[in-house]
């Protein structure tokens, strides 16, 4: 299939959201610019509210449901971040949310769920939650899809309108993570609508390699994801989020955990921001593509989110040895 959102529909959806979402901040990192020799950019997502860039979508999406849409209500699967900004977004709206989760979850996830208004069931896995998601929708539930789904995208999009905004000048490349690449289809339609030439890197790790193995196996390949990067670990790519992909991306960089884990601690040591592994994921993409990087470049990381417990960071740097 084709890529079916424009930007003309992302802003639509920043003129929709407008208010209702953080313009989080974008400036200069002189500590990642020295690392990596170039000017380098940070967009830290991480500070929005419920903790990522999800609430975009969600708002975009929630809000063009009809009153008996809303009437009876949403249901979604995630086990991280979309799941915590559904619950927040239809609480804010009056609707009810129900999510569903894979059982290994990690308890954070589900705490800030509930306590966002949330009604979470628990599922053998994703795959099964996710053919849980068909029968209530086959009951009148709306299904919220985490990234199949162009409302859902085309708020995520905002992201890449506010970057391109703020950054103060052309950007050469950027560092964007992926899931089930719903985030980085609307980033990458906002920048390339906006600059055809800005390269966009995309970012896995290893054990969440959903879109990588997909683009090689030239369709959907169902994944059962073992990184520590839970909010990538999607269990599936579509054909949607492929072709934006195929469209939009020069690469898809992958990092394994370890490498994540330590940019996660070398950013919150020394810029004083808190990231999950998602996110920093895209510290350690640039990190070893610094050499592709001619002078006068100018890079930007999209800092994606921030849902992650301490003692999960403590736990993952004695395993890991950062």
């Amino acid at each position: 299939m084709l890529f079916d959102v424009s930007l003309a529909d992302i802003q639509a959806a920043a003129t929709r959201i407008a208010g209702k979402v953080r313009r989080t901040p974008t400036f200069m990192s002189a500590g990642l610019s020295a690392r990596l020799g170039v000017e380098t950019v940070v967009k830290v997502e991480s500070l929005q509210l419920a903790g990522s860039f999800k609430v975009r979508g969600c708002y975009n999406k929630l809000l063009g449901l009809s009153d008996a849409e809303r009437a009876r209500g949403v249901v979604t699967v995630s086990g991280g971040n979309h799941a915590i900004a559904v619950s927040l977004v239809a609480s804010m709206l009056g609707i009810k949310a129900l999510v569903l989760m894979p059982k290994n979850v990690a308890p954070l996830n589900i705490r800030l769920t509930q306590e966002a208004g949330g009604e979470v069931e628990l599922c053998e896995d994703a795959l099964a939650a996710f053919s849980k998601a068909e029968e209530y929708e086959g009951k009148g539930m709306t299904h919220v899809h985490s990234y199949d789904d162009p409302a859902i995208i085309a708020g995520h999009g905002t992201v890449g309108l506010e970057l391109a905004a703020d950054a103060g000048g052309r950007i050469d490349h950027v560092f964007i993570s992926i899931g089930g690449g719903g985030f980085s289809a609307g980033v990458g339609a906002a920048l390339k609508g906006l600059d055809p030439a800005v390269r966009i890197h995309g970012v896995e790790t290893e054990g969440a390699t959903t879109m990588t193995q997909a683009l090689e196996a030239g369709k959907p390949v169902p994944i059962r994801p073992t990184s520590i990067a839970r909010t990538l670990g999607a269990p599936f790519a579509t054909e949607r989020t492929m072709a934006a992909a195929r469209q939009f991306l020069e690469e898809i960089v992958v990092v394994s955990d370890t490498e994540a884990v330590r940019e996660l601690v070398w950013v919150l040591q020394n810029g004083r921001v808190l990231l999950e592994p998602a996110a920093s994921c895209t510290v350690a993409a640039a990190m070893a593509r610094k050499d592709q990087f001619k002078p006068g470049d100018r890079v930007a990381l999209v800092l994606c989110g921030s849902n992650v417990a301490l003692d999960d960071i403590e736990r993952w740097r004695q395993e890991f040895g950062v």
